[in-house]
């Protein structure tokens, strides 16, 4: 019995919060606890039932509310707090804190599940301390970059208890898999050129980790540091920080995706996307001249393979790679006429989107400029911090100041009003920022990590502000948690044209999905090397269907666009990117839930199956939105491949039609065609014909594929349609959304079509060729709003004409 009492006594004792951190006081201040301990005080509040918000104020250090995140306004949320001897509890009604008095510990649960718990708290280590234990560390764990003063370097934790058992996901854009358990992170972007399978530091460094338990804890603070995901074995979760504020976030979810959505209601949703930025990209490293541009979007015309943007690397504002970043103005010489240019390819359906960098060289045109508008990043002494790196010896925007917020914004402007139609915006790390710069909000060090994310709230804002009905691009290298909020599109960076490259890039876009930037993609192909596979090729085309964004972009060595390819390689890419385009309809809808709800475009398998071990550290396969399941192949000349098919559905073969019994794992053979592609039992699938662009884009005769199964007897399915150009059109009411539902009985197949008109829109007359899948036998016969029709029937395809009159509901009886 004492051994008993022993071992309890010290697991609370290990469990337990700094043993020197005293309880002295609480009070409840505008549905807010503010608690009182011996070294500083807690301040803890609720956002919803389902987030909670904690900041510890050390002793003598000023608050700071100001978060760089949090968009959220702190709903109305009933609080209970209720004291006992020991302890004191307050209650949303979801989540629960308790406190405990002696020994100072806190805890978090959700509907009385546990979710974690405060260990040591907040600690601080001094400077002589920090610099010993880092640099008694190998190079591969060292806390600071390599341009980081240590003299300067301090180190701020918080830590908190672990099951033992719960896989972690999150700190940004890793290439680790999944399970990123036992790893330490540093939180500093930075780019890493020509990775392959491994990638432990990229360009997106987010404090946000998320458990298998469903439940993320978001660390509310900008400033460089790390996340230890129990990389001691310890269970223990630390974040560590050079400074800032001690706050963060506990959201709650009933599911991944309530969680997720509960994260981006937090830190903002994402701008529903115009239409055309789900198009395919022309794009490479770089176009030279004006007539390069031209030639090019002629021959996808000519070739009448889908096409809607050209996207001008660096070379539209100077002739060498070296020594002219920071013109920010066009290359007379080579582009002569930009707005004509811009003018004829908008005639033809085709946007322009110009790459930008925060660097202004000391050999740019706008150097003088930028110094003596006093736009730039300083010293100590307050002038213009100069330093050298690949491009040239350079200063750098402060986006944080108000006069270069304004500065650069009117750059964009200008272009904008040339008919510039998105922008590119590189290096936004920043690439190279040494630790000795300031800028208005601070140190290189404190505002590094959002350097990238303030970077797009001043074009998100300029938008907003000078053009707005106009819906941005924003296509970023880095960013911050919430980004998502400025509109930003993010990519994985200069990914090496590798096999290698190929198969961490699931991973990358999967992760960043569940911490709300939804966009993630690669630079199809492959970015980095003179590498040249045409299977890799195709394989990663085939791949970027079914993948945020469709943007095949390379250095010159190997051309990355189809038209350039041999006359095989051609036709393969070709179909690609038509059946992208037949897609957009589903596309578009996956978009607007995203703009809606925060849900991810791309879901790992553990959203179907949380409680599925197998599947927390799987990204083999996953779910584009709801209904489709991928397989990328990610390997040269496979010819089969073993893929698990979800238990929730019965799954058909997208190009063969083949049944795949749900909760089975199958070896499938694999086509060089297309990759593993399988549709959900009952799902609607919207699709259009190919067109040249999105600018042909109509929903006046489109096919609607259902996909029988006659073991979902209920499904739904949504179809969201705008002018795919108009900003917060869904806010506006210039919408429509077509519902589809299926009810399914032993003889009978009742499906309906209803829609909700916007009061802003006008909705058009549509045709739709219902398809319905997996029909063995002919019907007895069908009906729409009870009248007979005529259908054809192919093999276990059922073809039905249904025609909407603006908005009219349909029902269709399909009686076997």
């Amino acid at each position: 019995m004492k051994k008993i009492i022993l071992f309890l006594l010290v697991s609370s004792i290990s469990l337990a919060q700094n043993a020197n951190r005293k309880f002295e006081s609480y009070k409840l201040v505008k549905n807010t606890l503010e608690i009182k301990t011996s070294d500083g005080q807690y301040f803890i509040k609720p956002y919803s039932d389902k987030i909670i918000e904690t900041t510890f104020l050390p002793t003598g250090e000023k608050s700071n509310p100001n978060s760089h995140a949090v968009v959220l306004t702190p709903e109305k949320v009933t609080f209970k707090v209720k004291q006992t001897q020991n302890s004191i509890e307050c209650t949303t009604n979801g989540i629960t804190v308790s406190i405990q008095k002696a020994p100072f510990k806190i805890s978090y649960s959700y509907k009385n599940k546990p979710l974690l718990s405060e260990k040591n708290g907040y600690t601080k280590k001094d400077k002589e301390e920090t610099a010993t234990k880092k640099y008694s560390s190998n190079k591969e764990t060292k806390a600071v970059p390599d341009n980081q003063n240590l003299n300067t370097f301090s180190e701020e934790t918080l830590d908190f208890n672990l099951d033992s058992n719960e896989a972690l996901y999150g700190a940004g854009a890793r290439a680790l898999g999944m399970n990123r358990r036992g790893n330490r992170l540093q939180l500093y972007n930075q780019a890493d050129y020509g990775y392959q399978i491994y990638s432990k530091k990229m360009n997106f460094s987010i404090p946000l980790v998320l458990s298998s338990k469903i439940y993320a804890v978001h660390f509310d603070n900008g400033a460089i540091g790390y996340l230890d995901l129990d990389s001691k074995k310890d269970n223990t979760l630390v974040y560590e920080t050079i400074s800032g504020r001690k706050t963060y976030q506990v959201i709650a979810g009933d599911s991944w995706t309530d969680l997720i959505s509960n994260y981006t209601t937090l830190t903002g949703k994402q701008p529903l996307v115009p239409r055309w930025a789900l198009g395919n990209f022309s794009s490479r490293f770089g176009y030279h001249t004006q007539d390069e541009v031209t030639k090019t979007i002629d021959k996808y015309i000519k070739d009448e393979i889908p096409v809607d943007a050209i996207i001008l690397d660096l070379y539209w504002f100077g002739k060498t790679v070296q020594g002219t970043m920071g013109n920010l103005d066009w290359d007379k010489d080579n582009f002569s006429d930009p707005k004509k240019m811009i003018t004829d390819l908008n005639n033809k359906g085709v946007k322009t989107v110009l790459i930008t960098e925060p660097f202004i060289l000391t050999t740019s045109s706008k150097w003088q400029e930028a110094v003596d508008k006093k736009v730039l990043a300083t010293d100590k002494a307050g002038n213009p911090f100069k330093y050298d790196f690949y491009f040239g010896n350079t200063g750098l925007v402060d986006v944080f100041k108000p006069e270069g917020k304004t500065w650069f914004w009117n750059i964009y402007k200008d272009l904008i009003n040339q008919g510039v139609g998105g922008w590119w915006g590189d290096l936004g790390e920043p690439e190279v920022f040494p630790s000795a710069a300031f800028t208005a909000q601070g140190s290189a060090d404190e505002v590094h990590n959002i350097y990238g994310h303030t970077w797009a709230k001043i074009i998100r804002d300029g938008y907003a502000n000078d053009f707005p009905n106009v819906r941005p691009f924003i296509l970023m290298r880095a960013g911050y948690s919430g980004s998502q909020n400025y509109g930003m599109i993010p990519w994985s960076g200069d990914v090496s044209r590798s096999w290698g490259g190929l198969q961490s890039q699931p991973e990358i876009a999967l992760q960043m999905g569940m911490q709300g930037m939804a966009y993630m993609h690669s630079d199809l192909g492959g970015f980095a090397g003179d590498y040249f596979d045409n299977e890799l090729y195709i394989r990663w085309l085939q791949y970027g269907v079914f993948q945020p964004v469709y943007r095949p972009h390379a250095q010159e060595d190997v051309a990355s666009e189809p038209v350039y390819k041999d006359i095989v390689t051609k036709a393969k890419a070709k179909k690609q990117i038509e059946l992208r385009y037949q897609m957009l309809p589903y596309n578009y809808t996956l978009a607007f839930e995203n703009n809606n709800k925060g849900l991810p475009l791309m879901r790992p398998l553990f959203f179907e199956e949380p409680e599925n071990e197998k599947l927390l550290n799987s990204c083999d396969s996953y779910l584009w939105g709801n209904d489709f399941l991928v397989t990328p192949i990610t390997k040269a000349a496979l010819t089969s491949t073993s893929i698990y098919f979800p238990k929730s559905s019965n799954w058909y073969d997208f190009y063969t039609g083949e049944k795949h019994e749900a909760g089975l794992t199958e070896t499938v053979t694999v086509s060089a065609d297309n990759i593993p592609v399988f549709v959900r039992g009952g799902a609607f699938i919207p699709m259009i014909k190919t067109i040249q662009n999105t600018t042909k884009y109509s929903l006046a005769d489109f096919d609607l594929h259902f996909y029988y199964d006659e073991k979902t007897t209920n499904s739904f399915g949504k179809l969201y349609n705008d002018d795919g150009l108009t900003s917060n059109a869904y806010e506006k009411g210039a919408y429509e959304i077509l519902n589809f539902t299926n009810n399914t009985a032993a003889k009978l197949i009742t499906l309906k079509v209803s829609t909700i008109v916007g009061k802003s829109f006008t909705s058009i007359n549509k045709k739709i060729n219902l398809i319905v899948h997996n029909m063995d036998k002919k019907p007895i016969k069908i009906t729409v709003n009870g009248v007979n029709v005529d259908f054809k029937t192919n093999t276990n395809t059922l073809e039905i004409p249904v025609v909407i009159e603006k908005g009219m509901d349909k029902e269709i009886k399909i009686q076997l």
